[in-house]
């Protein structure tokens, strides 16, 4: 009698089981209750010191409109759109209406705001997806801020109202295949030519390049042997961005392989403003602040997720957050949270005051990527078997902040311009390059 009574029982498991095959997700979520999905993004629990207090009206408002917006239009498809890795083009022109392409270049259409703004603009789109904020970043801090500080009057009315309402997209092109921390080696050719410039080589890991209708590309002049900037147009001949397959993290930034074969940039699209790789550095000085913020933002989002998952979901007849040791690394993660805040704040003021330095802004973008680092690992752990899936964003975040570790100078690198700035010494290099033994 029980194994009869075993059997059906099994049969009506099977049964029930077959049942849920085919149902629509909505319908599966239903049916087994966990907590609720990302896709309707908690609100904001992390400010936690009243951040908004150290933010003028303006900022503070831009602050709740870039959430608002996030929360609401991107919060619903990014899972889907990470797990494709695929770009979302029709929530371009809700990135536009943010009005934050550009950020602090004063006129062509730019919206001239502070850089505190702009760091905390990134930071809201960073906390429901890093992908976006990366997709925002490298077309304005790095492409628009390039033309903005070392472009000609001509060059700046051409290009950047066009990409400050992102009815044209950009990218920058400065990483190799062989040349990554030691960018400044860069081997990709500029050969003069009579009415403009020849370029040929690669470039790789280049985001946004595989759609950018405007590349910012950066070559080694043949006949001065220093680094130059030029402006190439979607389409150029001897240009081809293939797409780099297979990533684990920011599955929705399209990043390619970039290949320059002779590819005919007229004088016109030359950067007068980029003449060495110092130029270049004022660039990556800037955007390195609004990396740091990147990081931040992403550990917001986790600390939100986890707030409001510990309290939905119950293991023993009692909320996850009834437990003390998740408890402890709910206050751990707020703490670094806190911290992060501060020091990305403080690096914002020390860039509006003409403080800052490049040490300054290396040492922030490699302390609040190692930190950030800490903080989703703990948001990981609090989710258990749900932390490996990206509908809650944990899994997703833990992904994403990965190549944030490493691209606009990797944690060791970054860590070594501080370190030549407070000793005096370079250490990049080895002072004796000894011969490798063989056991």
């Amino acid at each position: 009698m029980a194994d009869v009574a075993s059997q059906k029982q099994g049969e009506h498991t099977k049964e029930k089981m077959r049942s849920h095959i085919g149902l629509p997700a909505l319908e599966i979520s239903a049916a087994f209750p966990q907590a609720t999905p990302a896709t309707l993004f908690p609100s904001m629990a992390c400010d936690y010191y009243q951040f908004d207090d150290l933010l003028s009206s303006e900022e503070s408002s831009l602050r709740k409109n870039v959430r608002k917006v996030m929360e609401k239009e991107i919060a619903p498809i990014m899972a889907e759109y990470w797990e494709k890795a695929e770009f979302p083009f029709h929530v371009i022109p809700k990135l536009a209406a943010l009005n934050v392409a550009g950020g602090t270049i004063q006129g062509y259409g730019c919206p001239g705001l502070s850089i505190t703004a702009s760091a905390v603009a990134i930071a809201e789109i960073a906390r429901v997806d890093a992908s976006c904020s990366t997709f925002v970043l490298v077309h304005s801090s790095l492409a628009m801020l390039t033309i903005g500080l070392c472009g000609s009057e001509a060059q700046k009315q051409k290009y950047l109202p066009s990409l400050a309402r992102f009815s044209a997209v950009a990218c920058w092109a400065l990483t190799e295949p062989d040349y990554g921390s030691d960018a400044s080696s860069l081997s990709t050719t500029a050969t003069k030519v009579n009415g403009g410039w020849l370029l040929e080589g690669q470039k790789r890991w280049i985001g946004n390049s595989t759609f950018a209708d405007v590349l910012v590309i950066f070559a080694r002049n043949t006949s001065t042997n220093q680094i130059n900037g030029f402006i190439v147009k979607k389409g150029s001949p001897g240009l081809s961005a293939t797409k780099i397959e297979n990533k684990i993290g920011l599955r929705i930034v399209q990043n390619g392989d970039i290949v320059l074969k002779k590819v005919f940039v007229p004088d016109e699209d030359r950067l007068p403003g980029v003449n060495s790789f110092q130029d270049t550095s004022k660039v990556l000085a800037v955007s390195r602040v609004m990396v740091a913020w990147q990081p931040i933002g992403i550990s917001m989002g986790v600390f939100d997720m986890c707030h409001r998952y510990l309290k939905e979901r119950k293991q023993f007849g009692a909320p996850l957050a009834a437990f003390q040791i998740n408890q402890l690394k709910l206050s751990r993660m707020l703490g670094n949270i806190q911290a992060m805040l501060l020091v990305g704040w403080r690096l914002c003021k020390l860039y509006e005051s003409g403080k800052m330095t490049s040490g300054q802004a290396s040492l922030g973008k490699a302390w609040t990527s190692k930190t950030a680092r800490e903080t989703v690992s703990l948001g990981r752990e609090l989710l258990g078997g749900n932390g490996i899936l990206a509908d809650f964003l944990v899994a997703k975040a833990f992904c994403d902040l990965e190549p944030i570790f490493s691209y606009e100078g990797t944690y060791e690198i970054n860590s070594l311009v501080t370190g030549r700035e407070i000793t005096g010494i370079a250490s990049f290099k080895p002072a004796v390059l000894g011969k490798v033994s063989r056991l």
